[in-house]
């Protein structure tokens, strides 16, 4: 992790929170915890330079200073007010219990990010909590975030994670635990659970000034639209409907889709008990708490259309119910687009849908559900041995696979009769733009929970950083 002797003040570069500017009726002011020590486990230098901020000019101590000391300039930080729908049930007692509104930065291309907390201590929507994160946590957001990034799925990511001293209790991790204070950046913190409870107090009123709001920022290309209002909501389904594609040709499943871990920028986010499937296996899920697999990996794209449909509610007050269904209905079709799309990038090869292509994927699937084999394991095969000789013979595609099982290598040997062909159907000059695609789409690494638990045992037994560090390294390859 570079650190420099160089120091730049980083809060000069936030501005102040345009959400802070429509009133109080969308957040409560907080103030953050004070920790026994600050130690800066992680910072993200990519996402420095996206701010326009030389990396070698920010010190490891600046980090310190502004995201665990919290030493900006006079002025609150924001706990946004929020609701959801949690396993499918109302829930009116939410809202930032373990972190807040840090500010924003509108970088040089006129995007604007948020910059918020997690871990910073208590809220009046803690619930009893402590407001602390463990490092634990920490460690593994930033991971998935790292590696969601590399594959191209619209995420937020992390700058930095601080360990702060405090000894936690947690029912699902050895206790006691250490504890981290992180700040992810992401497009908006608004979620769908903040129209929610808008709509639960009856605000009408305050639902379309945060609407107002969300299109300015984050539709500008909307706001002159008589129908922008309409416009946004059939944009976001098709926002989420990508996300949801992206996630499943990621083999992610996020585990905790409620809708207040749904942003209306359709951005995916919040990382807990997240993991990517080992093999493709449709019922897999990651949360030990989630009984009947309500968001198990296949049921994502699903749960995401019913979030969308729970959000009618809120905006059905300002918007025609006929407008609304008629945005929701594209869902389907354009998250089943993206996604055969995605996966045959994944496959090294251009994103048109034939008649041939989609039976390529449709064999594809039904071999790695069939054999079981690790899903991230196959595709990041098929990157390293790809070769332009496979257009001379299907039978040398992935020789070196061993299957072990005849009833596997039927469908395995129809496999690469599909993808041969596929192959030929393109010109030879295209072989290089194949591998070039295998790379982008297949990072070398994907983090599953054996290597996930790997690094956080180095770092509980010998507080040996190295694994970490080089597992960040290797996802961002």
């Amino acid at each position: 992790m570079p650190a420099s002797n160089s120091s730049v003040s980083i809060h000069q570069f936030f501005l102040d929170r345009l959400l802070e500017r429509l009133g109080d009726d969308y957040y409560d002011i907080v103030a953050a915890a004070e920790f026994p020590k600050h130690i800066l486990r992680f910072r993200n230098n990519d996402l420095l330079q996206i701010l326009e901020l030389d990396p070698q000019a920010v010190s490891d101590e600046d980090f310190i200073n502004a995201f665990g000391k919290f030493q900006t300039p006079p002025r609150p930080f924001l706990a946004l007010r929020y609701h959801g729908y949690q396993f499918g049930s109302y829930n009116p007692a939410l809202g930032d219990g373990r972190g807040f509104l840090y500010g924003q930065v509108r970088t040089a291309d006129r995007e604007l990010y948020d910059f918020g907390t997690k871990g910073s201590g208590t809220t009046p929507y803690s619930r009893g909590g402590d407001g602390r994160l463990t490092l634990k946590g920490g460690v593994r957001e930033v991971l998935a975030a790292e590696s969601l990034h590399r594959m191209g799925v619209r995420t937020s990511r992390c700058l930095s994670l601080i360990e702060t001293g405090d000894q936690l209790w947690r029912g699902d991790e050895p206790s006691p635990t250490r504890a981290s204070v992180m700040i992810r950046m992401q497009r908006s913190h608004i979620r769908f659970g903040t129209f929610e409870r808008l709509h639960h107090y009856d605000r009408k009123d305050l639902i379309a000034t945060l609407l107002d709001h969300a299109i300015e920022q984050y539709y500008p290309h909307l706001l002159s639209n008589p129908d922008r209002y309409s416009l946004f909501y059939a944009e976001l389904v098709l926002r989420v409907a990508e996300l949801a594609a992206q996630w499943m040709a990621a083999g992610f499943c996020h585990a905790v889709l409620n809708t207040d871990n749904m942003s209306i920028t359709g951005e995916s986010f919040d990382y807990g008990p997240f993991a990517f499937i080992p093999t493709f296996d449709p019922t897999f899920t990651a949360a030990y708490f989630d009984y009947y697999g309500r968001y198990s990996y296949a049921n994502q794209p699903e749960i995401c259309r019913w979030n969308l449909e729970m959000l009618q509610a809120p905006l059905g007050r300002v918007i025609s119910k006929a407008d609304l269904d008629a945005g929701l209905s594209q869902f389907g079709t354009h998250y089943q687009q993206t996604y055969q799309k995605r996966m045959l990038n994944k496959l090294g090869l251009p994103g048109d849908l034939t008649p041939a292509s989609t039976e390529l994927l449709k064999t594809t699937l039904r071999f790695l559900k069939e054999s079981q084999i690790s899903y991230p394991g196959f595709f990041s095969e098929l990157t390293q041995d790809f070769s332009s000789v496979w257009r001379d013979d299907a039978a040398i595609i992935l020789a070196s696979v061993d299957l072990k099982d005849d009833a596997f290598n039927t469908v395995f040997s129809q496999w690469k009769v599909q993808y041969f062909n596929e192959l030929l159907s393109v010109p030879e000059a295209e072989m290089a733009a194949i591998k070039a695609r295998l790379q982008q789409n297949n990072p070398a690494i994907v983090p599953l929970r054996p290597e996930i638990e790997a690094v956080w045992e180095k770092i509980t037994e010998e507080d040996d950083w190295s694994s970490f560090y080089d597992l960040c390294n290797r996802i961002r390859a």
